[in-house]
């Protein structure tokens, strides 16, 4: 099956070119941002349509900052090693989703500071918008035809150009778009529709993106400069995905034995 031919520029107006993969991320940002709005508006929220706003930026900023210094951490720390310039051409691409998910807890606590709110009041209200810009994301990653998965037999497998070896390979950016993305999602959206424990919503985030990203890992390709860490199966995403699930459930129990509803308000109502 061959790869769909996707221009990746959306937009061209004479010199100015718009990206389909910084659309990705711009749709993903005012989706979360009108999420947001709509619980804000939900009686007893705790919340404001400027508050979401702000946050929203805040949580931009984390994502940009964090998801570039991830990368070049987790990822490819030699080439900082000889090129530190290289960490400002955001140009050349690579960004890591566990470092944008510190730069966005790192956002979540200076904006709750800023505002006088506990930081799980903050996570908890904003964490079920998250895998809005996880789905659209990956659609950006598949237009790019890059992050591709490991070679395939499926009827679904896909020949993409940006494969040197053309051949067939798992179309693991959309597994990602559908597991982190949507059905992430729909879980979090729904199970925060009630008052829960601070720290639960969070919680659940962690372990639902962490298990997500631990099965993909097992049809996608490592990173070429990586490959495999151990014994022929394990990889960089999994290594970090992992201590996500550990500490998401432990957080959950943590907030379930230490339930503090009636002190403060969830600010994820719908």
């Amino acid at each position: 099956m061959e790869f769909p031919q996707i221009d990746p520029v959306a937009i061209a107006i004479g010199p100015l070119q718009v990206h389909w993969y910084g659309l990705m991320y711009m749709i993903g940002f005012a989706a979360a941002w009108l999420l947001g709005v709509y619980r804000a508006k939900q009686p007893n929220s705790g919340w404001t349509k400027d508050q979401v706003g702000d946050l929203v930026f805040y949580g931009a900023m984390g994502v940009i900052l964090g998801g570039r210094l991830g990368y070049v951490l987790f990822y490819n720390f030699g080439k900082f090693l000889d090129d530190p310039i290289w960490l400002f051409k955001l140009w050349d691409g690579g960004m890591s989703f566990h470092g944008g998910a510190i730069g966005v807890l790192v956002a979540f606590w200076l904006f709750g500071r800023k505002t006088n709110k506990r930081f799980f009041q903050v996570a908890d209200f904003m964490v079920p918008m998250v895998p809005i810009g996880l789905a659209t994301g990956r659609l950006g990653n598949f237009i790019n035809a890059e992050l591709w998965g490991r070679t395939s037999d499926a009827p679904w497998a896909m020949v993409f150009p940006t494969d040197p070896d053309r051949l067939p390979r798992h179309p693991s950016q959309l597994y990602e778009f559908a597991l982190e993305g949507v059905l992430l999602f729909l879980v979090l959206w729904f199970y925060s529709a009630k008052p829960r424990p601070a720290g639960a919503v969070t919680g659940l985030f962690g372990v639902g993106y962490g298990l997500g990203r631990t099965f993909v890992e097992f049809f996608r390709e490592p990173d070429a400069h990586l490959g495999y860490l151990s014994g022929g199966w394990l990889t960089m995403g999994m290594l970090l995905s992992i201590p996500m699930i550990l500490l998401g459930a432990a957080m959950m129990v943590w907030a379930y034995r230490h339930d503090d509803r009636a002190a403060t308000p969830s600010g994820s109502r719908s």
